[in-house]
């Protein structure tokens, strides 16, 4: 246990959004209001210069949530406190310019973050002038040229445009921009899903490089595993908007706890061809405009009884490992050690 106090910490956060139909349409064919809860209770902890992985299918929440952590959502419900101060209270007072100099995002799609008019020069000189870090024109292209360095770019690369670049380049402006204003937390929203796998080897290097040597804190949203248990020291799993297991990487990728990990990790081809069978995920993820009642994932788990149908379980911590699930807490379900996972896109000589 860390003696000092998380960076990042986020307590019972809820995100609803309002999906309804106009009010005539509503009125006409006689229709309540929709609520989608894309964030649903979530909560965790995010020490310094570590990173948290979350991982789930698509529409599970986890991009809502990073939108959250950086004040680009306001939240329905709970906190999301760094350093301390609450996120959402900060942003609107006389404090935010100092928070956002503090943490930045990196999108997930390099085609479309960064603005096509601008050069490479304006795109990463935009955070400096916008915070007045640098004002002088000298200043500025010389600390834009640092910048793309540290990133694996040149100087030279100041006057082009975007559209001169290949994805995996893109990133890297992005990344270089992300971290113009010197930034102590970075999310990431899936960084490198659009790139090739090689390009994803070479942008994984350089974020591992810029955590170690200037201490960075992620919250890194991924759908590839591999991916996930390279760059990761604590991973979520979420799930329908709630995160359903928690643990540090070792232990969730060895020795999976809840069903639906289980079925990610087993869904993975076997690239080592060890024997072991190949399980596609099961079923399909329910409407979250209707979502089951009790477990939201007992539809598709093979080992859910009367009370997963009729009860939604806590995130309790059980032996080390915080999970959401009856069949781990009434001892139904036991940890299943597995081999290591193998690395299908990625291998780890590569990072």
């Amino acid at each position: 246990m860390s003696a000092s106090p998380p960076l990042v910490e986020v307590r019972d956060l809820t995100k609803i959004f309002n999906v309804s139909a106009p009010w005539l349409n509503r009125v006409v064919e006689r229709k309540p209001k929709q609520f989608v809860h894309a964030v649903d209770g979530v909560g965790f902890s995010i020490e310094r210069g570590k990173t948290l992985a979350l991982v789930g299918e698509s529409g599970c929440g986890k991009s809502t949530v990073a939108r959250l952590l950086v004040g680009l959502y306001a939240p329905t419900a709970g906190q999301v406190l760094f350093d301390g101060m609450d996120i959402a209270a900060t942003l609107r007072g006389p404090q935010a310019a100092v928070l956002r100099r503090r943490m930045q995002m990196i999108f997930q799609d390099p085609y479309a973050s960064l603005n096509p008019r601008w050069t490479v020069r304006d795109i990463v000189a935009e955070p400096l002038v916008e915070h007045a870090l640098i004002r002088d024109a000298a200043g500025l292209s010389s600390r834009v040229a640092e910048l793309l360095n540290a990133v694996g770019l040149a100087g030279a690369d100041m006057p082009k445009f975007p559209h001169q670049f290949s994805g995996g380049q893109r990133q890297r402006i992005s990344i270089a921009r992300a971290l113009a204003t010197q930034p102590e937390f970075l999310v990431c929203d899936e960084p490198t899903s659009a790139l090739d796998v090689s390009v994803q080897a070479q942008v994984l290097n350089i974020m591992k490089d810029l955590q170690r040597r200037q201490g960075l804190t992620y919250l890194f949203i991924s759908h590839n595993l591999a991916v996930v248990r390279h760059v990761s020291d604590d991973v979520g799993v979420m799930y329908l908007g709630r995160l359903v297991e928690r643990a540090d990487k070792a232990t969730l990728f060895s020795q999976p706890r809840h069903p639906y990990t289980r079925m990610l990790l087993d869904a993975i081809p076997d690239i080592g061809m060890s024997g072991r069978a190949r399980t596609p995920v099961q079923g399909e993820v329910p409407n979250p405009l209707n979502p089951p009642t009790g477990c939201s994932f007992h539809p598709r788990c093979p080992h859910a009884n009367a009370r997963c149908k009729a009860e939604r379980p806590a995130l309790l911590e059980i032996q080390g490992v915080k999970i959401a699930c009856h069949a781990i807490e009434e001892g139904r379900l036991q940890p299943q050690p597995r081999s290591a996972l193998r690395q299908e896109p990625l291998a780890a000589e590569q990072l």
